[in-house]
């Protein structure tokens, strides 16, 4: 990877499915250019992207979308995705379960209009999805780690969009960490991070 290469990130003025890939891109420590939309403005800019989606990533004169292949792009030209092949499936295992909840999550924050079956929903994916799945995701951390990090002994992307998807679960239940002391250990490591801290600290605040 040429250290001249550019990188523009298209997506809403929000976290979303967009702030894995900043996270990776602050851990890397590259610059990039973050071009932010806001519900406003996308329908007119919707035309302009390939599948008429965003996260969508610029680079080296070509249009990505989709936003884990985006992701993983960008872990792998920072020597992110572990240290070879069965530690990249591993980061793989675990993104994937991650986008499991994600999935779940963004349905019922955006798709569900109903208040009270937003509610119910809510109340199901908190009591029930999330204790059953973090609980999964524990024993994968201890599979696949070392009682810090979540695959091998070094950071790798997988702890980055494990930290993206935990906000998402505490936007819902902001005690979800407190019957998990793996995912919570995990969770206080990644923002200690010299990087990640400083990417945090200087953050914009969004409902999402």
């Amino acid at each position: 990877m040429s250290s001249s290469t550019q990188y523009k990130l298209h997506y809403f003025d929000g976290r979303g499915r967009g702030e894995a890939i900043r996270l990776i891109f602050a851990y890397a420590g590259q610059k990039f250019e973050d071009v932010r939309y806001s519900f406003d403005e996308w329908p007119k800019k919707k035309n302009d992207m390939p599948l008429g989606q965003i996260p969508l990533l610029e680079t080296n004169g070509q249009q990505f979308p989709q936003s884990l292949a985006i992701a993983r792009y960008v872990a792998r030209q920072f020597k992110l995705t572990g240290k070879d092949d069965l530690e990249s499936m591993k980061c793989d295992v675990i993104v994937d379960t991650m986008n499991e909840f994600n999935q779940d999550y963004y349905r019922i924050r955006f798709q569900v209009k109903d208040e009270d079956e937003k509610q119910t929903e809510k109340t199901k994916f908190v009591t029930k999805t999330v204790p059953e799945k973090v609980a999964g995701l524990e024993k994968l951390l201890k599979m696949y780690g070392n009682g810090v990090w979540a695959v091998g002994d070094n950071v790798t992307w997988a702890d980055l969009v494990i930290y993206d998807t935990v906000e998402n679960l505490l936007d819902m239940d902001d005690q979800v960490l407190n019957k998990f002391s793996t995912l919570k250990k995990h969770r206080e490591a990644v923002e200690k991070l010299p990087k990640i801290a400083a990417y945090l600290a200087n953050r914009k605040k969004t409902p999402f």
